[in-house]
């Protein structure tokens, strides 16, 4: 064994990453937001770019993705250091980080134009058996992050552990972080101006053409006076604006639900819009009624069985009937051109698809999330910034160039780094160019250059 090869990338899908960032306009935009500088200084934008790619790759931490860049610096560039990246994220002050929210709306814009233009058009949803063409469903959801060690903001959190509690709005379309608000560790699951302020920052994001009809959907955190009103106002003449949140059950509701005949419950619906064995639904509207909230909220009870662990947790009322029971509110009478959308059973199935925001939780925190590893909490926030245009990037690739490989469309960040990022290469010099070659016994080495091929034949952004 001798270690002394010449021209080996270890990490090959770097250059997809840049490439696209590049092709949309990413970098170029970005370097209208870090200031100028003169001879010798390293430009902040492509090093904030190369942060967020390096993320994408697997850095953990600042001295991680210089690792990376040192060795990827034939391909990208001339490495950036660990301290020019920490100089580069303490720039992000409040005024930066309101510019590259701009740059990503600029951005996103294009990309979603280019969706459109793709085999199968834009990814519209489907649930239980009906598409939700020309819906744009935005979930919302809030996370702990833990932290082992002091750090700014960093506390003790509802879970009893320590550490950071953001909240964040993801596109359930396209799997893109459309805004994340970093909160101390004792932040409130459902402090309303949090939610209002993410989500006026999720729905800057969306180009403006598809604001026109928009379903946002929250877990129990949602179940509020002062949102259920924000989301009703959010209703103009050009945008419909739909919700369903999780509702929790006091006395009123459970002697409402004692109210319901036992033909009301119908049975529930899978995501496929089979039947869900075990599971029942019925409206519960106009049954329990509460002072104060939006006018034409619908309340929708699910019952089952309980299982072992929620016996400890039931109340008297459950314990008695022998079933356990959910309620979600929603002001869905019925959306556009969607049959049956009405409907308990669909609308029981439409709030229970929120729980995909969990996946996106995860593959988020797998793509840089899982651990904020600055002390200060302005680095830490730039950090997170970074990984949300990690996960971006990562969506687009997939998106706009693996969109027809079974295998690729929906992996996560870990089966993409083992099958394209991490995939081995030699670069190679010849007239004046450079090839980077790949094994083609590599089972997805077709997969990575058909990526290349449609990633270059995009239309630069300028």
């Amino acid at each position: 064994m001798r270690a002394d090869g010449k021209g080996l990338v270890g990490h090959a899908g770097v250059v997809l990453l840049r490439r696209l960032a590049d092709r949309v306009g990413l970098t170029e935009a970005l370097a209208g937001v870090f200031p100028a500088g003169g001879p010798g200084w390293r430009d902040r934008a492509v090093v904030f770019v190369q942060l967020a790619i390096s993320i994408a790759l697997g850095a953990r931490s600042v001295l991680e993705a210089e690792q990376l860049a040192l060795h990827h610096e034939r391909l990208t560039g001339p490495m950036v250091s660990d301290s020019t990246v920490h100089r580069t994220l303490d720039l992000l002050d409040g005024d930066r980080l309101a510019a590259i929210a701009r740059v990503r709306a600029k951005v996103r814009r294009v990309v979603w134009s280019w969706l459109t233009l793709r085999p199968g058009g834009f990814p519209w949803l489907t649930v239980a058996g009906k598409r939700l063409h020309n819906w744009v469903v935005v979930d919302m959801d809030a996370t702990i992050i833990t932290a082992a060690s002091k750090k700014e903001g960093a506390a003790a959190t509802w879970k009893k552990t320590f550490g950071f509690h953001p909240l964040a709005a993801w596109c359930a379309n396209t799997g893109e972080c459309l805004a994340m608000l970093l909160r101390p560790g004792n932040a409130g699951s459902n402090t309303v101006s949090d939610h209002k302020t993410v989500l006026a920052d999720a729905l800057v994001q969306i180009p403006g053409a598809s604001t026109a009809k928009l379903l946002v959907r929250v877990d129990g955190a949602g179940a509020t006076h002062g949102l259920h009103a924000h989301l009703a106002a959010l209703n103009t003449r050009r945008r419909t604006v739909k919700f369903t949140t999780g509702w929790t059950i006091t006395d009123v509701d459970e002697q409402a639900i004692a109210k319901l005949p036992e033909a009301a419950w119908e049975p529930s619906l899978n995501q496929d819009g089979s039947v869900q064995e075990g599971y029942f639904v019925a409206e519960l509207s106009g049954l329990s009624e509460r002072e104060g909230w939006s006018k034409g909220l619908r309340l929708i009870v699910r019952r089952v069985k309980p299982s072992s662990r929620h016996t400890a947790n039931l109340t008297d009322f459950e314990k008695k009937t022998g079933w356990r029971y959910s309620i979600i509110a929603t002001n869905i009478r019925k959306m556009t051109r969607i049959a049956g959308s009405h409907q308990a059973q669909w609308l029981d199935a439409l709030h229970r698809h929120h729980a995909v925001v969990e996946d996106e939780v995860r593959t988020n925190k797998a793509m840089g999330l899982h651990n904020l590893p600055l002390k200060s909490y302005r680095g830490n926030e730039g950090w997170m910034l970074a990984a949300n245009l990690a996960a971006d990037l990562d969506a687009w690739l997939r998106l706009l160039a693996l969109h027809d490989q079974d295998e690729l469309t929906d992996a996560e960040p870990d089966t993409m780094r083992f099958r394209l990022y991490h995939q081995p290469g030699r670069l190679a010099h010849h007239a004046r160019r450079r090839y980077l070659r790949l094994d083609p016994t590599w089972p997805w080495t077709s997969a990575f250059t058909l990526a290349w091929t449609r990633i270059t034949d995009l239309a630069a952004v300028t």
